[in-house]
């Protein structure tokens, strides 16, 4: 069971946030997309590895959630865990999906 980047606690398979970052083959995990937003400030320490979930890349949308610009070949994901269902964001980079974390995420 994956455990929170940002404190360290675990976090179901079912729940949860997971951030990507493809084209470095880089993720995060979070409990509560609060916890996105301290992770970005201190310096968005990522964890290597594949994106477990290239399904959800399909489902974001080819433009920035945050800002609404067309997604370069780097940019970062956030996929929310919601039982069997898969949310996903895209965003232009960190500082993107730190400024949407802290407006309330897709409840803005």
């Amino acid at each position: 069971m994956p455990s929170c980047t940002w404190c360290g606690a675990e976090v179901e398979p079912e729940d949860g946030f997971r951030a990507y970052e493809p084209a470095g083959e880089r993720r995060a995990v979070f409990c509560r997309l609060e916890h996105v937003i301290p992770w970005a400030i201190q310096g968005a320490h990522w964890e290597a590895g594949e994106m477990s979930e290239s399904s959800a890349l399909d489902d974001a949308a080819g433009n920035c959630s945050q800002c609404g610009a067309e997604l370069g070949d780097v940019h970062v994901l956030l996929v929310r865990h919601r039982g069997e269902h898969r949310v996903a964001d895209a965003f232009c980079g960190v500082d993107h999906m730190n400024e949407w974390a802290k407006a309330g995420g897709r409840w803005q």
